[in-house]
């Protein structure tokens, strides 16, 4: 955590000095990397318990994510980096497990910016990060982070990641009241202590009447409400609209698990998902 710590530190230093939305900004060439370690089984085991995983089996889907989360700290809060790394928010992401990992295999993780992208709410970066076993990539995701700013002109509108017909009226199948220290906890968790999850105040900073949930929290949690990761060779979601914390949402999905969203008051869609298994 202590190289964490550092990233946090220094992207919190050198975000005043950015400007998200230079037309002249390009991403840097580095891919940070981290050698071949096995899974500390006590954080494994925390980060399973918030989620809802079963503490027990294959690595949880999105878990290689939170490993690689110092890299991907590093690569933003690196002096290259075009966006101010406060404030970004977590727009998408899709997770491709090439095959069960387990928790004793030592993974190699590398992450990458990949693309820079204009945005109607700003500019939205995409970063990838794979994870190999032996050499072999056995996990790998694409993620979207959005740096809200003003915008000069109308940029044109990303097409959906997850098709709209595939998550349209899907039933209500459990309801879940998230405390307002969820953001606190799960970021102890995974290592994302980005302000607008932690605390109403620091949240408002940045435009938030309060801390929102963190998006992979909500990812994560209606997978594991899902089931049956053995048989998973793609997931997509998209974060709608933030979870203002504490809050009481809704799982909705279809029969299978492989269609899902997580709703607020008066039907609000926060998380929309789709889940591509093996036939």
């Amino acid at each position: 955590m202590t190289s964490l710590s550092a990233s946090l530190v220094r992207g919190a230093l050198s975000s005043p000095f950015k400007r998200a939305g230079r037309p002249d900004a390009t991403l840097p060439p580095d891919c940070p990397t981290r050698p071949a370690a096995p899974v500390a089984p006590g954080p494994l085991a925390a980060y399973a318990r918030i989620c809802g995983f079963r503490e027990s089996g294959p690595l949880p889907l999105t878990y290689p994510h939170v490993l690689a989360f110092p890299l991907t700290m590093r690569l933003m809060a690196g002096r290259a980096f075009p966006l101010p790394v406060l404030g970004l928010v977590h727009t998408w992401i899709e997770i491709t497990p090439h095959r069960a990992v387990q928790p004793t295999e030592p993974l190699e993780l590398a992450v990458y910016a990949e693309d820079l992208t204009p945005h109607r709410r700003g500019t939205e970066v995409t970063m990838t990060t794979e994870a190999r076993v032996g050499g072999e990539l056995v996990w790998e995701s694409r993620s979207g982070y959005l740096s809200r700013h003003g915008t000069t002109g109308a940029a044109a509108a990303a097409p959906p990641r997850v098709d709209p017909a595939a998550v349209g009226a899907l039933p209500a199948r459990t309801e879940w009241t998230l405390p307002g220290d969820l953001g606190r906890r799960y970021g102890a968790v995974s290592g994302d202590r980005n302000p607008i999850h932690l605390h109403p105040l620091t949240a408002r900073l940045f435009g938030f009447p309060r801390a929102i949930a963190h998006g992979m929290w909500t990812v994560a949690r209606c997978l594991a409400e899902a089931g049956d990761a053995a048989h998973t060779r793609c997931v997509r979601a998209e974060f709608r609209a933030p979870v203002l914390l504490p809050a009481t949402v809704t799982y909705a999905a279809d029969a299978t698990g492989n269609a899902f969203a997580l709703r607020g008051a008066e039907g609000r869609v926060h998380l929309v998902g789709t889940v591509t298994r093996a036939s």
